[in-house]
């Protein structure tokens, strides 16, 4: 299109045609799709190369068999949905203009009710790049303006009238100024640092301090062991942050659709779901290695941590009460992990209060979720098996299982080995009250739904629990 130099097209009077992935919303479907069916069946993911290996089309054809999308729920650029809200309602013509399956095309445009018509890949086109323009030149007699985000777009920008640009790759806005005139551009990015922050979930890393605990009990203090603690920390952390990464990506649909946990970054695509691929895997190297170099033990534990929580994260976590004690088990072998690493055996009594006091504090995580359904006026637990008529028998079950860890303190208090290692030993007792008293206040603030997802965490942020912590460690000195 010829124009005098300095007179700007009437990009109103042009059809838009808009992209979806990265445009309308800021993450892209074929990703959040093969997740998606992952979590319908893990095993997929070995179908996956043999449906690529037919083409682009295909791949994505035989995800949207399988798979579907809640338009309602995804992350969609603000305000530049409503610039495009605003032009509908002026009369221009919208087109949505998409390399994403038909078939969630149809959706997403029947959902927002402001595009005339969509053109998207099929089982047999991927419509991307050449195939996209060639398309929309032969239906608007090169006459169009279009939206994007990518270098890929570039050439569709080339024989546009005008473009807009949403969220723009490093470099696209100089390229695209070159080839045509920009409408609008609208910048809707979180920072990265902080989504990286969020999404790897550092605050989590409390839990692990668990890890210290063999080293701790086993009185290690002031030996060279602390260096090797502290690597064995580090690593299984990363690990922990690795399999966070891989929940928050299966869990995109559940999570948009809870209050709290729709602001995470992959659910709210503050971060996308490549990138959270590429972090799964660099944290996953690095903390092996680094278990490698700490012990030969340590590793095969970490190992077997990685493989129970994949399997929490992809199968068990949604059948009923295996999930809270696969739950538990993961609080315990973090334990397990301290001794490995110090090269201590943990001992029965070590070992049986850890079950019970993490299938106690597992079970206040379940119940304070229903809690909070219960406020919103549901029922169901999204991708659990679980009701809020539930909640009575799980505190019970929570509360006995609380109790029971506290009778373990009491019995080791009276056995062999406290009386060998303390010189006080009767001063171990008080530690029972103080541990009845915690269990009990965690359990009441659960009941009030005063509680945190992480039962943990809450503690560590808790002042009372806080007060607890520093009277038993008080108490455990006067007795040694």
């Amino acid at each position: 299109m010829d124009l005098e130099p300095g007179v700007k097209p009437d990009s109103s009077a042009t059809p838009l045609y808009v992209d979806l992935d990265g445009t309308l919303i800021k993450s892209d479907l074929l990703y959040e799709s093969v997740f998606s069916l992952l979590k319908v069946n893990f095993f997929y993911l070995f179908l996956l190369p043999f449906w690529l290996f037919e083409g682009k089309a295909r791949l994505k054809h035989k995800i949207a068999e399988k798979t579907d999308v809640a338009p309602h729920l995804l992350p969609y650029n603000q305000p530049f949905l409503s610039f495009l809200i605003n032009e509908n309602k002026k009369g221009r013509k919208l087109i949505l203009a998409t390399a994403s399956n038909k078939k969630y095309a149809e959706k997403i445009a029947a959902h927002l009710g402001i595009f005339s018509s969509i053109i998207s890949s099929d089982e047999n086109t991927n419509l991307s790049g050449s195939k996209k323009l060639a398309l929309i030149k032969k239906q608007e007699n090169g006459h169009f303006s279009y939206a994007g985000n990518d270098n890929i777009d570039l050439k569709i920008f080339k024989e546009a009238n005008s473009a807009i640009l949403v969220n723009p790759v490093s470099g696209l806005e100089k390229k695209t100024a070159k080839l045509t005139h920009i409408e609008q551009t609208f910048i809707d990015k979180s920072n990265p640092i902080k989504s990286t922050i969020k999404a790897i979930r550092v605050h989590q890393w409390v839990k692990n301090l668990l890890i210290f605990v063999p080293f701790l009990t086993a009185q290690l203090w002031g030996t060279g062991a602390i260096w090797l603690v502290l690597a064995g920390f580090l690593s299984f952390s990363l690990t922990a942050s690795s399999v966070y990464l891989l929940n928050d990506m299966l869990d995109l649909e559940s999570d948009r659709n809870h209050p709290r946990k729709c602001n995470r970054p992959f659910a709210a695509g503050n971060l996308s779901i490549l990138t959270g691929v590429i972090m799964l895997l660099a944290l996953v190297i690095i903390s092996f290695l680094i278990a490698w170099y700490v012990s030969i033990y340590f590793f095969a534990v970490l190992f077997v941590y990685l493989i129970m929580t994949l399997s929490y994260s992809t199968i068990l976590k949604a059948y009923v009460l295996i999930d809270v004690v696969l739950l538990a088990s993961l609080y315990t072998i973090r334990v397990i992990a301290g001794a490995a690493i110090v090269g201590v055996e943990p001992s029965f009594w070590l070992l049986a209060f850890s079950m019970f006091i993490f299938l106690s504090l597992a079970l206040v995580k379940r119940c304070s979720e229903l809690y909070s359904l219960r406020s919103r006026g549901k029922s169901c637990s999204d991708g659990r098996d679980y009701n809020t008529t539930d909640l009575e028998s799980l505190q019970a079950m929570g509360t006995a299982s609380g109790y029971t860890a506290v009778l373990v303190i009491a019995f080791f208090i009276n056995s062999k080995d406290v009386i060998e290692h303390y010189s006080n030993p009767q001063v171990l007792w008080l530690i029972c009250p103080a541990f009845l008293y915690w269990i009990s206040r965690v359990w009441l603030k659960t009941a009030r739904g005063e509680m945190d997802d992480d039962p943990i965490v809450f503690s560590i942020k808790d002042r009372g629990s806080r007060y607890i912590a520093l009277l038993v460690a008080i108490i455990v000195l006067g007795a040694i």
